[in-house]
């Protein structure tokens, strides 16, 4: 008898986890809060050539844009449906946790003390980055090593601040920081010749000096990089539901790529291909969008919207992009990069 009771007793633990395991998420509260505005709140940076920025028109676009875009079709059903708060690098964080946007898309480095004290949660890495620095050209520069005692601008309120600091005090350079806090204020202070350098991400360096440069050629981006600097959106802790629709979504487009799915035959391999991976990505078997409190078709829309992930770096930040950034370290897994998709399973 007792030998029958724990069997049983076993049997009925085995069918509670099951039952756990495939039960369909609830959608949280702030999904619940953008279904019943029908508008998902996206805090982006004030202007970022290639990561984001509002035309004449208002149209806002880049990369960052794209992944606000690629959430608000998975939940909403329409890309368009996003409110845009541009934000600069002080004001960010606040407006994350005062409620203010539901999603942070702004060129933020993942950080350990951004992840444990600020009442915040890190998705996934949307661009891997570096910290660099950007000469003019006439000043024969050519590695940072060379700027021993030079005036460097900086923006307060970034992890570029710090990492200057650090790097100064490793190299003995006694660099010279110029701190500003607004960005448009140290793009100003260096190209009128009030520092001798400009620190910040790589990226942001070739979009400041493609913008903001008479003459871009007039200006070089060191080969140094002298931090990592993992970038990609951040959400409000205490609402895993929704944290987890956001790293999906990214995933989903990394892994879009990963398995040839594109915004212009996302339909055709809906329907046509056999390949298990893509029926779960496009909802055509495996139904994992109700793990999410989503329906199946969550990321085709997505990938309709904006496009995979490689889509979505070629048109914003690309080779063939003002910016010219090479795909590096944010190519796929299987082509010498790190841009790694969580199996979508």
């Amino acid at each position: 008898m007792l030998k029958l009771l724990k069997k049983s007793g076993l049997a009925c633990a085995a069918l509670a986890t099951l039952a756990i395991v495939s039960m369909p998420a609830h959608a949280g509260k702030t999904l619940d809060a953008i279904k019943a505005r029908g508008q998902v709140i996206c805090g982006v940076n004030v202007g970022l050539a290639g990561f984001s920025g509002a035309d004449s028109n208002g149209v806002w676009t880049g990369l960052d844009v794209d992944v606000c875009k690629a959430i608000a079709a998975a939940t909403l059903g329409d890309a368009n449906k996003v409110k845009w708060v541009p934000l600069n690098a002080q004001q960010r964080f606040t407006a994350l946790q005062s409620g203010e946007i539901d999603i942070l898309s702004r060129n933020t480095t993942f950080s350990l003390s951004r992840d444990a004290s600020l009442g915040l949660s890190i998705t996934a890495v949307t661009y891997y980055d570096g910290q660099g620095f950007m000469v003019p050209a006439k000043s024969k520069v050519t590695s940072a090593k060379q700027l021993k005692g030079a005036t460097v601008c900086v923006q307060s309120g970034t992890t570029t601040e710090k990492n200057l600091s650090d790097y100064s005090r490793a190299n003995n350079l006694s660099l010279k920081p110029i701190v500003f806090e607004k960005q448009e204020a140290v793009n100003a202070a260096y190209f009128s010749g009030r520092c001798q350098a400009y620190t910040t991400d790589a990226s942001g360096l070739a979009s400041v000096r493609n913008k903001e440069a008479r003459v871009p050629t007039d200006h070089i981006i060191l080969p140094d990089l002298i931090s990592k600097e993992p970038l990609g959106p951040m959400v409000r802790r205490g609402d895993d539901e929704w944290a987890a629709i956001a790293k999906w979504v990214i995933y989903g487009l990394v892994e879009a790529e990963e398995y040839g799915i594109t915004q212009a035959n996302v339909d055709a391999m809906q329907k046509d291909s056999k390949d298990p991976v893509v029926s779960r990505l496009t909802g055509s078997g495996e139904d994992i969008g109700k793990l999410l409190g989503l329906d199946k078709d969550w990321l085709v829309r997505s990938i309709k919207a904006v496009g995979n992930y490689g889509e979505i770096f070629e048109r914003n930040v690309g080779p063939k992009t003002a910016l010219a950034l090479p795909r590096g370290a944010n190519n796929q897994w299987n082509k010498g990069g790190q841009m790694y998709a969580y199996p979508l399973r």
